[in-house]
C-alpha cells in the first residue's frame, strides 16, 4: 500500500498551509449548506469546522489511522450531544475530500511526484479509504452514545415519574401525576419496590389525588402494587381518590380491601403517621 514518506508529508503539510486560505474558501464553496451554519454549530456545539478540517487533512496526509479514529469518535460525541445536524457532517466531510484531491492535483502539477497513473491511483485509494475510516468511526460513536443519551433520559424520566419522596426514615410518600397507562404502571411497580428494600420504608403514602381517571386494567396494576408492598412488610395508605375513579371500581369489583388504608387527603394521611 502506498505511504508518504516523512519527507513528502512535510512538504504536502507545507504546501497545504500556504494554500490554508484557498484551501477553506474551497471547503465553503463545496459546502453549500453548511457554510451558512458554521457559526451557530460553533455557537451550539463548540465544534469549529473550519480548524477540525485542517486537523483531518493532517491526520489524512500523515495516514495517521489512530488520530483520525480518535478524532472521529470526537466528533461523534459532540454531533450526539448538541444534536446537530447529521446532513451536514456528511456534506462537510465530503467536501473536504474534493478540496483535498484539488489541492493534491495541483502539488503535483508543481511538483510532479506522482509520476504514473498507478501511484496516483494508489494514493487516492489511501486517503478515500481513511476519509471512510473518519466517516465510519464517527456515525458508530454517534450511533452509540445517542443510544446512551436516549437511554439515560429515559432513565431520569422514569425516575421524575415515580418521585418516592421520604418524610421520615420509614414514611416516605408517592405523588402520582398525570395520565396513568399499564406501562408506566410497571414502571412504578418496579422502582416502588426497589426503594422499599433500598429505603426500608415502612408506610408508603400513595396520592392519586393528580389523577383524574385510571382504567380497569391499570387499577388491577395498582393491586399487583399494593401486593407487592404488602409482601415487602411495608403498608400502603391511599390518599385523593377522585369520585371518578371510586364510581368506577364500585362498578367494576375492583376494590382495595386490606391491601391499603385509605384517607380521604393527604394532609389526613400525614396527620395520622406524623407526630406533628
Amino acid at each position: 500500500m502506498l505511504s508518504f514518506s516523512i519527507n513528502e508529508e512535510d512538504k504536502i503539510m507545507e504546501f497545504l498551509l500556504e494554500k490554508k486560505d484557498d484551501f477553506q474558501q474551497q471547503i465553503l464553496e463545496e459546502a453549500v449548506n453548511v457554510r451558512e451554519k458554521i457559526e451557530e454549530i460553533l455557537l451550539v456545539g463548540n465544534v469549529d469546522l473550519l480548524n477540525n478540517a485542517h486537523k483531518l487533512v493532517r491526520y489524512i496526509v500523515e495516514q495517521n489511522e489512530a488520530a483520525i479514529i480518535a478524532f472521529a469518535e470526537q466528533e461523534g460525541e459532540a454531533w450526539a450531544t448538541h444534536s446537530l445536524t447529521l446532513s451536514f457532517k456528511l456534506e462537510w466531510v465530503q467536501a473536504i475530500r474534493r478540496t483535498l484531491w484539488k489541492f493534491l492535483y495541483e502539488y503535483e502539477q508543481l511538483q510532479d511526484t506522482f509520476n504514473n497513473v498507478e501511484v496516483f491511483f494508489d494514493l487516492e485509494k489511501k486517503v478515500n479509504e481513511q476519509v471512510d475510516q473518519f466517516l465510519k468511526a464517527f456515525f458508530i460513536r454517534y450511533s452509540d452514545y445517542k443510544d446512551r443519551l436516549i437511554l439515560s433520559q429515559q432513565n431520569l424520566v422514569e425516575n421524575l415519574s415515580v418521585p418516592i419522596i421520604p418524610i421520615t426514615p420509614s414514611i416516605c410518600i408517592l405523588p402520582l401525576i398525570g395520565d396513568m397507562e399499564e406501562s408506566r404502571m410497571y414502571i412504578i411497580e418496579e422502582k416502588v419496590l426497589i426503594e422499599i428494600g433500598k429505603l426500608g420504608i415502612q408506610v408508603l403514602i400513595l396520592d392519586l389525588s393528580g389523577i383524574v381517571d385510571m382504567e380497569i386494567s391499570v387499577l388491577r396494576k395498582l393491586m399487583n402494587i399494593l401486593d407487592g408492598t404488602a409482601m415487602m412488610g411495608c403498608k400502603a395508605v391511599i390518599t385523593g381518590l377522585r369520585p371518578e375513579i371510586v364510581t368506577k371500581m364500585v362498578r367494576s369489583g375492583v376494590c382495595f380491601g386490606n391491601k391499603a388504608e385509605t384517607k380521604g387527603t393527604l394532609q389526613q394521611a400525614l396527620q395520622d403517621y406524623l407526630i406533628v
